[in-house]
């Protein structure tokens, strides 16, 4: 039950049943296979609770480690009930990345923040994923909020959908998190697309949505 998805990641997930995907070895298979054909880039596997108390957490953190993943956005899991999850990611080195909602009191935040090592996840709006028209009102003072208690980057995310979104946030924070627009890039290409076409719908959708980034860091060389 993916409560926190809309519309659009709750379809990919049923997308993703219908072609085979049926556990997380096969997400960790992916990640192995990457990393041998020469990926770099940090992995940090996010879902839900369930599939990885099944699969077992020391079991998941160990062979997560092997394959090459670097840490896990767990999105159900709160920190009173994590120790298990927290206490295999130190073991085995990898990041347990804390969601941290705008009704999120000042005290939970700075007890979400005192359990991460490496960056928060900071959910711009209090719903479900999917893509929206504007940012929220209030986001900055939400992020002022967090960046109050902890000096680790932030990251925030939940309807990201164009250009001038992704500038307000990475006015305020220090990752932009996007998912349901760029899926809808994918879906546009329809079934009988290739992998090749889907990948470079990806990155024509990421570049337009970084436009304003561009512009702004060609600006600050201009200036400099």
């Amino acid at each position: 039950d993916p409560q926190a998805d809309g519309a659009t990641i709750q379809k990919t997930n049923q997308v993703a049943i219908s072609k085979g995907t049926s556990d997380i070895g096969q997400c960790l298979e992916i990640v192995r296979k990457a990393r041998s054909m020469g990926l770099t880039i940090p992995v940090v596997l996010m879902g839900y609770y369930n599939p990885l108390m099944q699969y077992g957490i020391e079991s998941l953190c160990a062979d997560s480690a092997e394959a090459g993943v670097d840490g896990f956005i767990v999105v159900d899991l709160p920190p009173e009930e994590a120790m298990e999850l927290a206490t295999a990611c130190e073991k085995y080195k990898l990041s347990n990345v804390p969601l941290i909602a705008p009704t999120s009191s000042n005290d939970r935040i700075k007890l979400l923040a005192n359990t991460a090592s490496t960056f928060l996840y900071c959910v711009s709006v209090a719903g479900v994923t999917g893509a929206r028209d504007a940012l929220p009102d209030d986001l900055e003072e939400f992020v002022a909020r967090v960046r109050a208690q902890t000096d680790l980057p932030l990251a925030v995310g939940f309807g990201i959908s164009n250009p001038q979104m992704v500038q307000g946030v990475a006015n305020v924070s220090d990752g932009v998190v996007v998912g349901s627009a760029i899926l809808h890039a994918v879906e546009a290409c329809g079934d009988e697309a290739s992998t090749e076409e889907k990948a470079s719908a990806v990155r024509e959708k990421i570049a337009h949505l970084c436009t304003g980034l561009k512009q702004s860091s060609d600006a600050k060389n201009q200036a400099t």
